[in-house]
């Protein structure tokens, strides 16, 4: 099944996706198979970009963009979604611009596609190697490695103390101690009881 992502990068009405829906459908795409955003490339708030790539069926679907720059923000988020897009077995083409050559149903499409999946083997490869240099480095200078921890004993008894309060805005104290959801519910309960990892921050000196 063909699946199709369009953008546009501004939300205020001056720009539209109908060129993008046009081409997008005349390349097979049904409308109800089509997600459009509405958001800066640069921007991480891209929902429909988050739906389509969680519908794409492994094994099974092809994405379908207008160009190349629709899809990533830069060149290493693109080569990320690309990376994944292959490890899931989906396909990807491109209509126009510069990554034309990209279709997975053709044979240059394929080394095209392939040579994305190398990339990103490649950049996280650099990464992983910089970081053990780093840490290696640090370590031979007698200090610790690894990054910040974004708990401390005091955020963590914060929290405890606000998420045990029925009136608690959970947003807000996310922002003022500078942690995500996900951070806050792996250390505190939603009742304010601290859990094992709280528990762990609690405990270093």
């Amino acid at each position: 099944m063909l699946v199709g992502y369009a953008r546009v990068s501004k939300a205020d009405g001056s720009q539209t996706t109908d060129l993008q829906r046009d081409a997008l459908i005349a390349a097979g795409i049904a409308p109800e198979a089509l997600y459009e955003d509405r958001a800066s490339g640069k921007g991480d708030d891209r929902p429909q970009l988050a739906a389509c790539l969680k519908a794409l069926r492994t094994g099974e679907d092809t994405l379908v963009v207008w160009k190349l720059d629709r899809l990533g923000r830069d060149l290493r988020h693109l080569v990320n979604i690309v990376h994944d897009l292959t490890g899931r077995g989906v396909g990807l083409r491109v209509l126009t611009g510069q990554g034309a050559a990209i279709d997975t149903a053709t044979p240059s499409g394929k080394l095209v596609f392939g040579i994305f999946a190398a990339l990103a083997e490649y950049e996280r490869a650099l990464i992983s190697e910089r970081t053990r240099a780093g840490l290696a480095a640090a370590r031979a200078r007698g200090r610790r490695g690894g990054r910040p921890f974004k708990m401390t004993p005091a955020k963590v008894r914060l929290a405890a103390a606000s998420m045990g309060r029925p009136d608690t805005n959970v947003a807000a104290l996310c922002r003022e101690l500078g942690i995500t959801r996900q951070t806050l519910y792996r250390h505190v309960s939603p009742t304010g009881e601290i859990r094992d990892d709280g528990n762990r921050v609690l405990a270093r000196r």
